[in-house]
């Protein structure tokens, strides 16, 4: 039953990604040449929530749905490691037309290609998952 409200959550958000057609190939092909801001205002609304988000956290020190404290810790930068992630994950978002979150909402949409996409990101998930001490962090 807990884990009902998170597949609800989800749903909505495959939704609202449908609705708002940032899962449409065209979309994000016409972000890329430059051609629309519809994606780009997407994404600049997304960086705003989480800002917003992320300062209410910390200036009220929220806590979680079952009490404990969100403790929010910065990350280390790694010119090497963050530059393969970014060339990776822009190469799967070429070629599957959707980064990670919307593929879900493909599929639920009846774009059954798609699983290819998302068979890549979990192959891609458990090889970095088996190379992970072997790579720089």
């Amino acid at each position: 039953m807990k884990l009902l409200k998170f597949f609800g959550i989800g749903i909505y958000f495959g939704i609202v990604l449908t609705k708002s057609e940032a899962v449409s190939w065209f979309r994000i092909q016409e972000m890329f040449y430059f051609q629309s801001f519809h994606m780009y205002g997407i994404i600049f609304m997304a960086i705003v929530v989480g800002l917003v988000t992320v300062t209410l956290i910390r200036v009220f020190h929220l806590k979680t749905v079952s009490g404990e404290e969100i403790a929010l810790k910065g990350k280390p930068f790694n010119r090497i490691g963050n530059t393969a992630g970014g060339v990776i994950f822009g190469l799967g978002w070429a070629l599957a037309g959707a980064c990670p979150g919307p593929l879900y909402a493909l599929l639920g949409s009846g774009y059954w290609a798609i699983l290819l996409a998302i068979l890549g990101a979990l192959l891609g998930t458990l090889a970095y998952g088996k190379l992970k001490p072997v790579l720089p962090h």
